[in-house]
């Protein structure tokens, strides 16, 4: 009994000391791009005048972003031409 209880405990430990380096890995994994979100839909802090998530007011808002896989967001295009990476300038 006393050998069982000390390998459960033995994986928990484990398990709670691995998770946070998983956790860290799929945020490393995704970068903000520009651009790309639909009205509505974006990920947080969509520029002057909006808040945070779901606040963009038009389709692909230039200043609004989205998280997507790392090294996808300039191959993404829009009507407006691809997403960046940084803040970009379209029309309203």
């Amino acid at each position: 009994m006393i050998k069982t209880t000390a390998v459960v405990l033995a994986a928990s430990v484990a398990a709670a000391l691995t998770f946070p380096n998983a956790s860290a890995s799929a945020a490393d994994a995704k970068e903000k791009c520009y651009g790309v979100a639909l009205k509505g839909q974006n990920d947080c802090a969509a520029g002057p005048g909006t808040t945070c998530a779901a606040t963009s007011k038009v389709d692909y808002q230039g200043n609004s972003w989205k998280l997507v896989p790392k090294g996808t967001c300039t191959t993404m295009n829009t009507p407006f031409g691809p997403g960046s990476l940084a803040p970009i300038k379209r029309p309203a």
